[in-house]
């Protein structure tokens, strides 16, 4: 399964997927009202899950420079990485800590204008889920990530009139 992303005027690196995904001309501006992703952006952020997990680093590589720009930041709440060298390190010390785990998506993938959000979950080799978060990233007019902003866990409910404290 390659992914070679194709416009008139460039082609991006091979990655993994099923199918040929063109993307619209340079200077196209993204459909400001399309709340959900098109195949291309849905591939683009299952990619980057496959790559984030990818225990292989000649995989993980490849993987990596298919969806990520060269100069693409992923921040995360205990690290942060920018370029295809820095992401690839955080990556590197995941599989360190979490040997055998991989990435599942657990929601749609939201999108609007370049920007993205979804839900995911890292899974134990026995398919046990240990980390949960949602992640929210931009796209660069190529449609790979520039960025990728990581939380982890639930978000805390909204503090009511009664509750004591700051908001």
């Amino acid at each position: 399964m390659l992914l070679s992303l194709h416009r008139d005027d460039a082609t991006v690196p091979a990655g993994i997927t099923s199918e040929v995904i063109d993307l619209p001309p340079a200077g196209d501006d993204h459909d400001a009202m399309t709340t959900t992703a098109n195949e291309t952006t849905t591939a683009v952020i299952d990619g980057y899950l496959a790559a984030y997990g990818e225990p292989d680093a000649d995989v993980r590589g490849v993987r990596i420079e298919a969806v990520w720009a060269p100069d693409g930041r992923l921040l995360d709440p205990p690290a942060a990485g920018e370029g295809h060298v820095g992401i690839d390190g955080l990556a590197t010390a995941l599989q360190g800590q979490f040997p055998g785990h991989r990435f599942r998506r657990t929601s749609a993938v939201d999108a609007h204008h370049d920007h993205v959000r979804f839900t995911w979950e890292l899974v134990a080799p026995d398919g046990t889920p240990v980390l949960a978060g949602m992640d929210v990233g931009r796209l660069g007019r190529d449609g790979r990530l520039e960025q990728i902003v990581g939380f982890f866990g639930e978000l805390p409910a909204a503090r009511t009139d009664d509750d004591a404290g700051p908001r």
